[in-house]
């Protein structure tokens, strides 16, 4: 129950993703003070006769943008985590449960003025880049810090359990990296105190300790934006999502541009062709691109209404052996 006098408020969160050439974008909106947040605000019985569209009214609002796809993605409701937002509501005092939307759109176009900005998602998260390798931060700042966190565990259990979270995570030790893993490596970030919203929420006794790991957001956004990277990671791989990013016309190099922004590790080209072949998702359509600096190629349209209603299936996604 909620203690008596306090308010509960629904607030509705957009994260708004597309790819741009080779960096994936999510859209941004300034506040008052400096920062960014996502596009959010709370839900009106009054004005809004389900979420969804008052989601898509705040959208237009703030950030000036016409929503597409659009899919439920969470609940958060964590207590401490959404005060700077709190005000947006109408109360201070309110307790604030975000529901987060995930959408997709190819129009990259600059939204007008006034309203929300693109920017790359890697800002915010750069240890999920590994288009050129691994990332020197992991090594150079994420993995010492976390293991010396680790190791101020007091009971030696517990310091195992952190040890363990950042092998895990951070494919520290030589354990494996999952690319899907984007929320668990910024929790465990925020946990041990080592961005800039833990020094905010009171996490830490010494604010002025904490790292410049990627750039912040306001409320509990990061969190929210780091959910959605995990579910459009995921998800490309059992649901053709990934067009929902693409123009109507592209070339099969295009669409292994984005997937790799996304997926933020390079593909096998041969294996990554073979495998869309067998899909059946695209066609070629005879016509070829010619502004591609190199040999024209032809460009591909998808099957959107010919897979209708059937099993629908995703694309794989083969990494490149790093060292070919």
């Amino acid at each position: 129950m909620l203690p008596a006098g306090q308010s509960l408020s629904v607030g509705l969160n957009a994260v708004i993703l597309a790819v741009d050439g080779e960096t994936p974008q999510v859209l941004i909106v300034p506040q008052d003070g400096g920062g960014v947040a996502l596009p959010f605000g709370p839900f009106d019985p009054a004005r809004h006769r389900t979420f969804e569209i008052g989601l898509r009214r705040w959208v237009a609002e703030q950030a000036h943008f016409q929503l597409g796809y659009v899919e439920q993605l969470y609940t958060f409701g964590d207590r401490g985590r959404e005060a700077p937002l709190a005000a947006m509501t109408g109360s201070e005092d309110a307790r604030i449960i975000s529901i987060g939307y995930l959408a997709l759109t190819a129009d990259i176009a600059t939204p007008p003025e006034g309203g929300g900005r693109w920017r790359s998602w890697y800002d915010f998260f750069p240890w999920e880049d590994w288009r050129s390798g691994r990332p020197d931060i992991i090594d150079a700042e994420i993995v010492p810090r976390l293991s010396a966190w680790a190791d101020e565990a007091g009971v030696p259990g517990r310091r195992a359990s952190r040890h363990d979270r950042l092998k895990s995570s951070f494919g520290a030790g030589g354990a494996g990296w999952n690319e899907e893993r984007v929320l668990d490596r910024y929790e465990l970030l925020y946990e041990a105190g080592l961005v800039a919203e833990a020094a905010r929420d009171g996490q830490i006794e010494d604010p002025s300790a904490c790292p410049a790991l990627g750039l912040s957001m306001a409320s509990d956004h990061r969190r929210i934006l780091a959910t959605a990277i995990s579910r459009l990671r995921g998800k490309i791989k059992y649901r053709p999502v990934v067009f929902e990013l693409m123009p109507d016309l592209f070339t099969l190099s295009a669409l292994q541009q984005v997937i790799e922004a996304i997926t933020g590790y390079r593909l096998h080209k041969q294996n990554f062709r073979r495998a869309l072949d067998r899909t059946g998702f695209v066609e070629g359509t005879g016509r070829l691109e010619t502004r591609t600096g190199g040999r024209p190629a032809e460009l591909f349209r998808y099957r959107r209404e010919a897979l209708a209603g059937l099993p629908s299936l995703g694309l794989a996604t083969p990494r490149r052996d790093s060292r070919s």
